[in-house]
């Protein structure tokens, strides 16, 4: 007897991912609360460790060593990520807003977003510096002004110990490139006022060390773009200025209805706000039982707590209390491979210190970059012959990756026999079918996917678009659409939420591409599947495979990879911000580019069978072969790395049979790779492929010329 999954019954949604959510959803991927749904929402794929900045900027770190993989860490969690900055939450509704997608709905909530920064507010500053967080855009402009060339002048506005650590790392990644510079900090205040006397002197010896111009209780007047003047009309030479103080709460938190305090949430010693369904942690928590100063330690402490009262809230356990130490080690850099550490008082400096914070640094991240593998099931001792060759040697994929091979479809297929009706046209080697009625011409398509994310609005963009191929692939104006969905099995509040999801998305894409949702069908299962029967209206003849010419532009509007990517994403081996990339590519409608393509000889969809199999379908159709320049094929980021290490879709051997005459090494196996909402390849005349390469690119598509067309039957690779 089959036995399903167990439902999902309550909502847990994860706003931010600080270092407590990010410890939290590691021991939840080791412990899981069975009928829960965790959500986690941030801005991007991966979120930094603030205590390796420094590291990083004075070239001790690699960009790449400072980021906790957030969308590796949730497929490890069994949790859906959501991409994007919330916007605000709603304590009557529970809800979560974020831009561009449906709220989220949730039993229970976690804010642990950090902080941010007012240094924006300063005049000139939004213009002409850059703010230490978030991240991204500072590393980019701090590598950039390190790359350059001639003597270099920074400005670092903060003389708290994150500003101290900045100035004496840009010192130190200066003098290493050879570079004469100069660095000053300002603070208008007094530095280094969370340090006790001891260290601050040794901090304050280092800077004196590194060249570093120390101005106290002095105030900005505005930055330009080569100094920072001052109220008392000095100015300060600085090409590079970047900023770490002014640090304030995000501003939609003001606008929640929660107690706040000085614009951060108010919380108990279970770390639950004046809404007991809602916690918060880290910095843009106040600890009203045990008020402490914003560090990372006590986020990190959090952790265990948090991860306990939340189960508790869904239902399992007791609450415990967090009591936060008096007092903290601290360690801090001092530019080059030195630290000094102090606690209590007592402070110490030097290499040895300098190393002890690395490895305290690295065990905090390995436990992330070294997540714990998840053992594979074992077949049982008796079973039918056949059953691990069927299974593999990894999951099964998602998305087109999941569809039957060619071979059995054609086989299955073949059988049926030609339409009676006359006005029906089954165009062979098509996945859309042509009705007339009277003068009119309507082309009819369907397609369904097994989930590449559990995401339901994410999920239902990808399978909209996938299903619009067709329609848009024939050059038909996309009419109507009704929904196929299978839910896991879940309680009946999360089954509105997430139908509610899926058909406000579903309604926003149809009606993007001027269709209109009217209708569908829903059940439940084991896991969800999104698929919509799509009809649309033909101007004129539509397009088909069965018109490409030789000699004719082969033009391919996306790149491929994203089978390779979701496979790898489903292992745990891929990176988060290649998926986020590929989910980016996967989302874009192709609407303007069938439009621009409307004069095409012969086009389709590149979707299950891969390019090479969708290529060959054309010329099959076309009584043509086709040369390919391989090196012009346009490929996802991040598919050839994952590719070369021999991570491949579970479709990709049925694919690889489709045309065993072309190689399958290196960049040509992804030729095989199927495509979940792939682009358009059409088979142009080559007097007119420039123009619509120019127009497809204006338009947003990095559309590429492949190949073309040949009289000799085939796939074949340009030498």
């Amino acid at each position: 007897m089959h036995n399903p999954p167990l439902p999902l019954t309550r909502d847990l949604v994860l706003i931010g991912g600080g270092h407590t959510h990010a410890l939290l959803l590691r021991k939840w991927g080791m412990n899981p609360l069975p009928g829960a749904r965790v959500t986690v929402i941030n801005p991007g794929p991966t979120a930094p460790y603030s205590g390796m900045l420094p590291g990083f900027v004075a070239g001790h770190y690699s960009r790449s060593d400072l980021d906790i993989d957030l969308v590796r860490l949730a497929r490890f969690a069994g949790a859906r990520v959501i991409l994007g900055a919330v916007e605000g939450i709603d304590t009557d509704q529970h809800h979560v807003h974020v831009p561009g997608r449906p709220p989220v709905a949730f039993d229970v909530a976690s804010v642990n977003v950090g902080i941010t920064s007012d240094m924006p507010a300063l005049p000139g500053f939004a213009n002409h510096a850059v703010p230490a967080k978030p991240l991204g855009a500072f590393a980019a402009r701090w590598t950039a002004y390190l790359d350059s060339t001639g003597p270099a002048s920074v400005a670092v506005i903060g003389g708290g110990v994150a500003g101290v650590e900045l100035a004496m790392a840009m010192a130190h990644a200066l003098e290493t490139k050879g570079r004469p510079a100069r660095i000053t900090l300002i603070e208008n205040a007094s530095a280094l006022t969370a340090t006790g006397p001891k260290a601050a002197a040794t901090i304050r010896k280092a800077m004196a060390g590194l060249g570093i111009d120390v101005l106290e209780g002095v105030s900005i007047k505005e930055i330009a773009a080569d100094h920072v003047a001052l109220d008392d009309g000095r100015q300060i030479p600085a090409e590079f200025v970047t900023g770490a103080a002014g640090a304030r709460p995000y501003s939609w938190i003001q606008h929640t209805g929660l107690d706040l305090q000085e614009g951060f949430i108010r919380v108990n010693g279970h770390l639950q706000s004046s809404d007991p369904v809602i916690f918060a942690a880290g910095d843009c928590a106040h600890l009203t039982e045990n008020p402490r100063p914003k560090a990372g330690v006590y986020a990190v402490r959090e952790a265990p707590v948090l991860f306990n009262n939340l189960r508790a809230a869904l239902g399992a356990g007791i609450m415990q209390r967090y009591v936060p130490q008096k007092d903290y080690l601290k360690l801090i850099s001092l530019g080059g491979k030195s630290a000094l550490a102090e606690r209590l008082g007592t402070s110490f400096s030097g290499a040895l210190m300098w190393c002890w914070k690395d490895h305290i640094d690295q065990s905090f991240m390995n436990k992330f970059r070294d997540l714990p593998a998840m053992a594979t099931p074992p077949l049982p001792r008796a079973h039918a012959a056949g059953m691990a060759e069927t299974l593999g040697d990894k999951p099964m994929c998602g998305g087109c990756g999941a569809k039957l091979g060619r071979g059995a479809l054609r086989g299955a297929l073949a059988a049926l026999p030609e339409p009676l009706r006359q006005d029906v046209t089954a165009m062979p080697g098509d996945d859309a079918a042509l009705l007339t009625t009277g003068t009119a011409r309507q082309v009819i398509t369907t397609d369904h996917l097994r989930s590449v994310t559990d995401d339901p609005a994410l999920m239902t963009r990808i399978a909209a678009v996938h299903a619009l191929g067709d329609i848009w692939a024939m050059g038909a104006a996309p009419q109507a659409a009704t929904a196929t969905l299978i839910l896991p099995r879940m309680s009946s509040d999360l089954q509105e939420r997430t139908l509610s999801e899926i058909m406000q998305t579903a309604s926003d894409v149809m009606r993007d591409a001027g269709a209109e949702i009217v209708g569908g069908h829903s059940s439940m299962g084991d896991e969800m599947t999104i698929g919509f029967t799509v009809t649309g209206l033909c101007a004129k003849d539509p397009i088909t495979l069965a018109g490409g010419r030789p000699g004719d532009v082969l033009i391919l509007t996306k790149p491929i990879g994203s089978g390779v990517l979701m496979a790898a994403e489903m292992a745990g081996r891929a990176e988060g911000a290649t998926v986020a990339q590929a989910y980016e590519m996967m989302t874009q409608p192709q609407g303007a580019a069938s439009r621009i393509l409307a004069g095409a000889h012969a086009m389709t969809d590149v979707t299950g069978f891969g390019l090479a199999g969708h290529l060959n379908g054309l010329c099959e159709a076309s009584d043509c072969g086709a040369l390919l320049d391989l090196e012009a094929v346009p490929l996802m980021p991040g598919a050839i790395e994952l590719s070369d290490a021999g991570i491949q879709s579970t479709l990709f051997a049925d694919n690889r049979s489709i045309a065993p005459e072309l190689p399958r090494d290196g960049k040509a196996s992804l030729l095989f790779d199927p495509q979940t909402a792939g682009g358009l390849l059409a088979a142009v005349a080559p007097e007119i492929a420039d123009k619509l390469l120019e127009d497809l690119r204006a338009a947003g598509y990095p559309a590429a010329r492949i190949g073309h067309l040949t009289d000799t039957p085939g796939l074949n690779l340009q030498s």
